[in-house]
């Protein structure tokens, strides 16, 4: 009977996963699309393979979530943190978050994901454990954006001052999302 509610669980959740794993298709032939109209887009191999190990690592992880917890509010918590981890890497090496992709100063950023991922597995991923670790990947990476800010380390590069504070907050705003799920789901 249990094996029989599994199998009935994980057909319900078949049409999200065809629509999560087919939009990640969708999106890394979005690239290939483009260079058939643009110069502006050139892809090579190496980007499309990044690109879909990038793809899998978030995919699979957000699986593994959702196969370990039925809390609606921790499988959030888990969609959040990847999205913040995402765009960071996406944006960091496509074109750098200060300066251009080449500028040392972005590695700063990568440590924030080696932090959320430290604490994720120091906390053996419990939702309690998980709460503390967003939390704090979220304040390292806004004293980061203060210390970029105040020490204009942007200064004279798109996309100027306050949108690139503007820029660090907003993705770091997601560890902090991640931390309110993750307590709410240590709650419940």
């Amino acid at each position: 009977m249990a094996s029989s509610a599994n199998g009935e669980a994980r057909g319900r959740g078949v049409p999200w996963r065809i629509l999560g794993w087919g939009g990640a298709c969708a999106l890394l032939l979005l690239p290939l699309v483009a260079m058939q109209f643009t110069a502006e887009v050139n892809w090579t191999l190496s980007d499309f393979i990044f690109a879909g190990v990038i793809f899998g690592i978030v995919g699979g992880t957000f699986e593994l979530a959702v196969q370990a917890s039925g809390n609606r509010a921790y499988r959030g918590a888990v969609a959040l943190a990847l999205a913040g981890g995402f765009f960071t890497v996406w944006i960091n090496l496509a074109v750098g978050i200060v300066g251009n992709e080449d500028n040392p100063i972005n590695l700063v950023f990568f440590v924030t994901i080696l932090i959320a991922l430290a604490g994720s597995i120091a906390g053996r991923f419990k939702a309690d454990a998980m709460a503390r670790a967003m939390a704090v990947t979220f304040v390292f990476q806004a004293i980061v954006g203060v210390i970029v800010f105040v020490a204009d380390l942007g200064h004279g590069e798109p996309p100027g001052a306050i949108r690139l504070l503007i820029l660090i907050l907003g993705l770091a705003s997601f560890w902090l999302a991640s931390a309110a799920l993750f307590r709410r789901a240590a709650v419940q």
